[in-house]
């Protein structure tokens, strides 16, 4: 049997040992990285890449929108935050204006150095 590739399977466990806020940055990570990546692409006026990262970029929002504790109030505003992330970026790939991908792109760092903070503050208070 041949061995995967190192650095794929590297991720895998790193997602599979993750502590749950651990993995909410992990989301926020690949949402920033691809929304970079549709930066990019639209920048070079390269429809085809902005369409793909615009899709996984939406794809990470409604996973974390859908995957929302409920039963706390903040899951409220941060659906209603979702929710307004990804009708930017349909617009976004409908126009394919990299003004609306680096809106989303300015609140989705924000969300990931907060829940990085949260996180590293829950490890260190145990």
């Amino acid at each position: 049997m041949s061995v995967a590739n190192p650095y794929q399977q590297y991720q895998q466990n790193a997602v599979q040992s993750a502590e749950p806020g651990e993995l909410v940055v992990m989301l926020y990570d690949g949402l920033v990285r691809f929304l970079k990546l549709a930066v990019k692409s639209l920048e070079e006026n390269d429809k085809e890449a902005a369409n793909t990262a615009l899709i996984k970029s939406q794809d990470i929002v409604g996973y974390l929108n859908e995957t929302l504790d409920r039963r706390f109030e903040i899951s409220s505003n941060l659906a209603s935050l979702y929710n307004f992330m990804s009708r930017q970026l349909v617009s976004a790939n409908i126009k394919k204006e990299i003004k609306l991908v680096e809106e989303v792109l300015g609140l989705a760092q924000e969300l990931r150095d907060t829940w990085r903070q949260a996180s590293q503050l829950a490890k260190t208070q145990g």
